[in-house]
Parts: C-alpha cells; structure tokens; sequence
C-alpha cells in the first residue's frame, strides 16, 4: 500500500483550468463515489480550495491511481484527461507528507502563511471522516500536517500582517482607492470562512479609512447578521440583506467583495451593463463569482484571486526569513512524520514475526526434550538460551532492513512478502 497525492494548483495551472477542476461540496460525493469504484482505493481525502484541487489517497498501484484520479478530476471538469497533462501536480509516498505538511503551514499559498488553509486541510480531513473514507494511514498523515501547520503558525511570523486572502484582498481593495474606503459603501457577499475574514479585515480599520456603510449579503440572514455582529466600527451603517436583494444591493454600493461557491456567474453583464458610477469587483470565489467579460465595461474594475497572487508574489522579499522558518519547521515535522510512521509501520510485524520464530523453536525444544531427559534444568537452559541466540541473530539483518525501509514502497513489498511467507 502507498499514499499518492495528485491535483492542480495555482502554482503550476491557469486559474481557468482550477476553476473547472474545483469541486464543490455539492460535487465532492460523486467524487469520491467514481474514486471508490475502483478497487484500487482503500483511503481518500479530497482538499479542495480556492486555488487548489488535490485528492489523497492510500492505493495499491501508483501508476495506475494517477492514471484513476486524472481521469476523474477530468470527467468532473467534463475535460479530456490529457488536458490536465502537465498543469498536475503528483508526489508519492513521503513526498506526500512534505507537500501536505507545506500546504498546511501556507507555504504553498500565493499568500504565504494565510490562516484560511489550515482550517481548509482540517475540515477536508473531518468531511472523509464522516463519509468513512479516511482510515489510519490518512487520519495520522492529516493530523500530523495539521499539527505542522499550528507550529508554524506559533513559532514563526509569518501568519502576522497581510497573510490571508481576505486581509490581501481588502488592502488590495483599498489601494485602488488611494488606501481608503472613507465615504464608500460596501457590499460583501458570502457569510462563511472568507466573509468572515473580509469582515474582521475591516474591522482592524482605523476609523478614517472605514467606508460609510457594509451591507453583508448572504444566502442565509441570520448567518449574515451573527457575522455584522463582529464588527466594531461604530460610526459605520451596517447591515444585512437577503439574497434575492443582491441585484439592488450591487446597483447601491462603490465596491462589492464576493466570497461564495457558485457553479455559475454571480456577476454578470446583465446586471452591470447599465452601469454609470465606478464599481470595484473583488471577486474570491472559486469558480470565480463575477464573469470575465465584465472587465471590458468602462465603469467596472476587477481584483480576483489571480490578481491578489500576483500581488503578494511581488512583495515577498522582506519575508524570506519567514518563509524559510517555516521551512525548517515543515522539514522537522516531515522527518518527525516518517520516524513515527517507520516505526510504527515496522513494528508489528517484527514482532509477529519474533514471535512466530520463538513459538517454533519452544515447540520444537519440547517435542525433542524427552530424548534428551538426562540433562539437567541448568544444561537444559542453557540450550534453550542458545536456541534463542540463534533464531535472534538469524532474524537481526533482516528485522533491521524492515525497520528502515518501513513507509517506503520498498518496505512495503517486504513486509507485504514476511507476512505472505510466514502467515503473520
């Protein structure tokens, strides 16, 4: 058994294939349903964020699970298996963990150490739980980066200042006003993980670059509404309203930031064509909320994803330091990973098969005692301590070479072949 990672991300896709591979909740079961039709798979998670579409997975064949999961992120997509080519990202075994552990700690965000992914990496790990497709293998790989993640975050700087998307995509937003929502109104669409971090973004305003007014719209009002609660801009009208108010709630503000899973456009030409006054779109969904087309209109600007990447990319060298702490400290969590799962992979069946071994011989010892019943207890212990000598110095080189290839594909065909040999 192996673990393999295979998926898309932005570092390696356009935005325009992620946004067709990325599978919503809506979707996710069928996902994981088309996965588990093939007897390959024994574990899968599915992570599946703004930029990122990766599904792990515990398998008995590597080439062929690559071949498995491309096939069905492009029948999800409705795309040709080979259109996905060179844009997908695949690691295998502790290349896996590396990856995963990186992703937890946002080293592999466009923006790095954002507090959004762990959160992402957790529930993605708690959603194949309660579908009851992540078993011991995953359960201890997602901890592990989990945990990878939190250190990170502790021990480093690098969560500190502009380090999530909504924090990004708010200061992005505010530059294209000279650095101020002073006398603007805002509209934000989409209550969970990232409205939420759109709204705390401004509520660490100062008071003088605090727009006139936020209107949070929601699929949900009562969740829009516990959310405006948070904020703490006294002098600021704020409210909620419903989602079929959106029309009229985009017609009424100066910069509206969308935040919600749509499979289809939320903006679109329609409802901006007759649009006169300057509109800023800050578009975070994924599929993207607002339709490409609309940055053509005049009166329309556009910040999506892509934009707030390229954005934080070209201010990254004061955070080097950072990053690479956070480096050292995915490096220590990786090798801390591949210990425990080295041992613990290795140590059951060396220790079946010592037992086995040692079953034989004391069996062996007393089917044969009788023929030699003029020895004494001492003489008699003393050949049964040489016997165990024996079946410990026989057993030594190769108990030791399953120990330190174990978690390895290498160690997995030996343990694979101890057990097959020796019925353990």
């Amino acid at each position: 058994m192996s673990v393999v990672l295979v998926g898309l991300d932005h570092r390696n896709a356009p935005l325009e294939l992620l946004e067709q591979v990325a599978i919503s909740d809506h979707d996710l079961s069928k996902v994981i349903t088309d996965l588990r039709g093939y007897a390959n798979f024994s574990e899968l998670v599915v992570v599946s964020t703004c930029l990122r579409t990766e599904i792990y997975a515990v398998v008995e064949r590597f080439h062929d699970a690559v071949a498995e999961i491309t096939d069905a992120l492009a029948a999800h997509a409705q795309l040709s298996p080979s259109s996905l080519g060179t844009s997908l990202t695949i690691a295998y075994d502790y290349d896996v963990a590396t990856h995963l552990f990186s992703v937890a700690a946002g080293l592999e965000s466009s923006v790095p150490g954002e507090t959004e992914v762990l959160g992402q990496v957790r529930r993605a790990h708690e959603r194949a739980l309660e579908d009851q497709v992540s078993g011991p293998v995953l359960n201890e790989l997602f901890r592990a980066a989990v945990h990878a993640g939190k250190r990170v975050r502790t021990e480093t700087p690098i969560s500190r200042g502009t380090t999530s998307f909504a924090n990004a995509s708010v200061t992005l937003a505010a530059e294209h006003f000279d650095g101020s929502f002073a006398g603007l109104r805002v509209g934000i669409v989409g209550a969970g993980d990232l409205g939420s971090g759109v709204i705390e973004a401004l509520s660490g305003l100062n008071a003088s670059l605090a727009p006139a007014s936020i209107v949070v719209v929601n699929r949900t009002k009562e969740r829009a509404e516990a959310l405006l609660e948070q904020l703490d801009l006294p002098e600021v009208l704020i409210e909620s309203a419903e989602f079929s108010a959106f029309a009229s709630v985009l017609d009424a503000v100066d910069v509206v930031i969308t935040a919600i899973e749509s499979e289809d456009h939320l903006i679109t030409s329609e409802l901006v064509q007759h649009r006169n006054t300057p509109l800023l779109v800050v578009d975070l969904g994924m599929p993207r909320n607002a339709d490409p087309v609309i940055r053509e209109m005049s009166a329309i600007s556009v910040i999506d994803v892509g934009d707030l990447g390229r954005k934080v990319k070209a201010s990254l060298e004061h955070r080097r330091d950072e990053i690479e702490a956070a480096s050292r400290i995915v490096n220590e969590e990786v090798h801390r990973y591949r210990d425990v799962a080295r041992a613990r992979g290795a140590a059951p069946v060396i220790a079946a098969l010592r037992s086995r071994f040692d079953e034989q011989r004391m069996a062996e010892l007393d089917r044969r005692r009788s023929e030699f019943s003029d020895l004494s207890d001492d003489q008699w212990e003393r050949i049964a301590a040489l016997t165990r000598s024996m079946y410990a110095k026989t057993l030594h080189e190769p108990t030791m070479v399953v120990r330190d290839t174990a978690g390895t594909p290498k160690g997995e065909r030996l343990v694979e072949a101890l057990r097959a040999l020796f019925g353990i």
